[in-house]
């Protein structure tokens, strides 16, 4: 925490968190261009950003990619912020937009996050894929599925019903799991194109680095997409919680 508030505490560090709140995924050009400051004072900041896990990276070719990783601040709400803000705290979570009118040729991921828990990679492999687990962080959810192994289609069940269905795409315990959800619990819900969610675990010592990346279906943000923004930092950071203390967050839908 000490990090993400010494981080939090420069203008220049809040201005580029601030960019990548409006449009994720810029290189250092792109940011640097935006900026009153000289492209090496960026890389300055985005370094201490990145050390303090508020921002993450990823190449797409030749280039490196720079994505808002608003964990660390939800577990700053979890830890700190009354109750009584959590509906304000969502919707703030919930205003994050994709990227917007690249003609980068090559695919960029939408949203990634990133968090060290205190753990093992099987043990975050178990709490990712077994529904009583789930059922702790996962707004009280089961997830359902009779092997987690490529093509195997799951549900995501709720409050007495199926809420979603997917199917995985890629498997490889405890280390990646590659999984599509379709959400169907109404008629606009329903209308949408599956969503793509992307689980790396790494080794990180005595703990695992994980890293959740979020794909829309489509060439473009939907606003149910950017409504599921929100519920992801939620789970993710819900889950760190858990493992680590063995506490179920109470949140609501």
């Amino acid at each position: 925490m000490e990090d993400v508030f010494r981080a939090l505490s420069d203008p220049n560090r809040r201005a580029l968190l601030d960019a990548l709140f409006d449009r994720d995924g810029q290189t250092l050009l792109e940011l640097s261009a935006g900026h009153d400051m000289t492209r090496f004072g960026v890389m300055k900041h985005l370094r201490v950003l990145e050390e303090a896990g508020l921002i993450t990276t990823r190449r797409a070719g030749r280039e490196k990619l720079h994505y808002l990783n608003p964990v660390p601040i939800r577990l700053v709400h979890d830890r700190w912020i009354s109750k009584f803000a959590e509906p304000w705290m969502r919707t703030m979570a919930g205003l994050k937009r994709d990227l917007e009118g690249t003609e980068n040729p090559m695919p960029r991921p939408q949203h990634v996050y990133q968090v060290y828990i205190r753990t093992t990679p099987e043990r975050l492999w178990q709490a990712i894929t077994d529904p009583d687990l789930t059922e702790k962080y996962y707004y009280g959810s089961r997830l359902n599925a009779e092997s987690w192994t490529p093509g195997q289609k799951f549900t995501i069940n709720a409050w007495g019903q199926t809420v979603a269905e997917g199917a995985v795409l890629e498997a490889d315990p405890p280390r990646r799991l590659v999984r599509t959800v379709h959400a169907i619990y109404s008629p606009e819900a329903a209308a949408e194109a599956p969503m793509k969610h992307i689980w790396e675990i790494e080794q990180a010592g005595e703990s695992c680095r994980l890293t959740m990346t979020l794909e829309c279906g489509t060439d473009e943000s939907t606003p149910f997409f950017e409504h599921a923004i929100g519920g992801i930092i939620v789970i993710v950071s819900g889950l760190k919680t858990f493992l680590e203390t063995g506490e179920s967050l109470q949140v609501s839908a």
